[in-house]
Formats: C-alpha cells, structure tokens, sequence
C-alpha cells in the first residue's frame, strides 16, 4: 500500500475530513481513505460495512431488564416437543 501526503488542504476540505472521523470514530486517515472510497464508488464493493446506528442504545438497559429480556428469549427458543408428535 502507497502512502501520500497532502499539502495545503482546503478550511472546508479538512473540517469534512474532521466530521468523518467524528462520526465514524476514524483516524484522520481512514476518514480520508473512505471520503475517497465513497467517491470513488469503492466502498459498498470492497469494504465489509460496521454499522453503528444502534450504537446509543448498548448498555441502556438496567440489569433486570436485561435479566427479563434473555428470560423472554429463552422461552422463545425452547422446543415444545408435544407440538413435534
């Protein structure tokens, strides 16, 4: 892999690159490596997506909640054998 250095990038420019690595917790050079991508329509092709949209949500529930959850799963994923006969 080849490296380049960017000289004299543009106010706008760089507060993008800035934002993307926010939003997608990136180093300055992957955010400039997937802006690139993205415009390259390389993305969807060669990279295996993370998704994060339900980030906000772990480790939002209390410990009984969680506790009733996998209760509810485990009922779901037991097998009634009566209703296999």
């Amino acid at each position: 892999m080849r490296t380049i250095t960017l000289r004299k990038v543009p106010t706008e420019v760089m507060r993008r690159i800035l934002e993307r690595a926010r939003e997608k917790d990136l180093s300055l050079a992957k955010a400039v490596v997937s802006l690139l991508e993205d415009r390259l329509g390389l993305n969807s092709q060669t990279q295996e997506h993370s998704h994060h949209d339900l980030d906000h949500l772990s480790g939002s529930w209390s410990k009984d909640e969680a506790d009733d959850f996998s209760g509810f799963l485990a009922e779901q994923r037991s097998i009634d054998d009566e209703s296999w006969k």
